[in-house]
């Protein structure tokens, strides 16, 4: 199965000491337990820029985008064609062993998703009902790769990571969705 349109991938994004940079500035960040309607998830965030509340279904703005992430940020943009100017939303999110996310399409106040993985390999699984039936596509998301995600890939189809054995971490820049005004 090919990938939808609009899903972008590549290899090493970031070099492997890059990598360890981040790695040792994104452990020292105030991570606390995902949050959706009363229920805690195994995987533990930090947003910065704006950050969504799932309790009270609001935008919030939160903290600036630490300096350390602005450079990733612009390796994400250049990827994406995209100013990082424009990537206004950072998401930090520590999967430890055993932890991965559902099913989802993130919030439609988003536009275009980038997302660039740490320290572990993960399945990144995407689907989109046709019918009665799911259509499916995946690939092997490996440490330092980025992702980009827009189009039908972004409003089409949902996406979701099983749990892992080991920890991870990824960063996910959003864009806003252009305005229909």
């Amino acid at each position: 199965m090919r990938l939808p349109e609009g899903f972008n991938y590549k290899d090493d994004i970031l070099s492997s000491d890059e990598e360890r940079v981040l790695i040792e500035q994104i452990a020292k960040l105030p991570f606390k337990e995902f949050q959706y309607r009363g229920f805690l998830g195994k995987r533990r965030v930090v947003s910065f820029g704006w950050r969504y509340d799932f309790n009270t279904r609001e935008l919030n703005t939160a903290e600036n985008i630490p300096e350390f992430l602005l450079p990733v940020r612009t390796t994400a943009g250049n990827f994406a064609g995209l100013d990082s100017d424009e990537l206004q939303q950072a998401l930090v999110t520590e999967y430890a062993a055993g932890a991965g996310i559902g099913w989802h399409k993130d919030r439609p106040e988003f536009g275009d998703i980038i997302g660039i993985s740490l320290l572990a390999p993960c399945v990144f699984r995407l689907r989109r009902k046709i019918g009665t039936k799911w259509q499916r596509a995946s690939i092997v998301a490996k440490a330092r790769s980025v992702y980009v995600m827009r189009g039908p890939a972004r409003h089409e189809w949902h996406h979701s990571i099983p749990p892992l054995d080991t920890l991870r971490y990824s960063i996910t820049f959003r864009t806003f969705r252009a305005s229909k005004g």
